[in-house]
């Protein structure tokens, strides 16, 4: 599977501290082998869309022919990833 991030998922991955960029960025790049992890849920109100949890993080996502696509990265418990999520479903 190829992999296909937002340019707000890259930009906020971009301003992470070195431990928490890999922490978050190794996750991503694991849903290139599994794009189903079996600890993804699916986020409610939005058909396709997906999230896993990173530490403090979470990731937002969905599968197109192929690529999965990182739509959304933020903190876990900050609404902002969803309003974000919003505009860009």
């Amino acid at each position: 599977m190829n992999l296909n991030l937002s340019k707000s998922a890259h930009d906020f991955l971009q301003g992470l501290q070195a431990k928490q960029y890999k922490q978050v960025a190794s996750q991503i790049l694991r849903l290139q082998a599994n794009p189903r992890p079996q600890y993804s849920k699916h986020v409610t109100g939005y058909p396709g869309y997906f999230r896993i949890d990173c530490g403090e993080f979470r990731v937002c996502f969905f599968i197109k022919n192929d690529v999965v696509c990182v739509s959304v990265v933020g903190k876990r418990n900050d609404d902002e990833v969803y309003r974000e999520l919003r505009r860009k479903a």
